[in-house]
């Protein structure tokens, strides 16, 4: 399971009340590329059949099955500082990162290697 620190879950609240529509979470998912292998992702989605949903400091989650294998046990903050404000994902499952820090590789599992974005 994932956790939404009260930092991202107040964020993205404030980007679900833009959108306006009640059927919408926020979806986390893990795509193939990205310099070490996977890349993280986040968009406000509404659920799909095969997705898991959490209900984490009042925010919808939802993440697919084989996002889920890599993303147990994460961590997603909001992070809002003088190098600037963004998600950050801290994977217990990522065995390195890139120095971008959006791509990971698993013990495991390296996905295919891309360029970072």
């Amino acid at each position: 399971m994932v956790t939404l620190t009260e930092s991202a879950a107040e964020k993205v609240s404030a980007l679900l009340a833009q959108k306006d529509n009640p059927n919408l979470a926020l979806r986390i998912f893990i795509k193939s590329g990205g310099c070490s292998g996977f890349s993280y992702g986040m968009a406000l989605d509404e659920k799909k059949d095969n997705d898991a949903q959490y209900e984490l400091n009042g925010v919808k989650v939802v993440v697919d099955e084989m996002s889920g294998q890599y993303l147990d046990g994460a961590v997603v903050d909001y992070v809002d500082s003088l190098m600037g404000a963004g998600f950050k994902i801290e994977n217990p499952n990522a065995a390195s990162t890139c120095g971008c820090g959006s791509s990971f590789r698993t013990a495991g599992d390296a996905g295919k290697p891309g360029a970072c974005s």
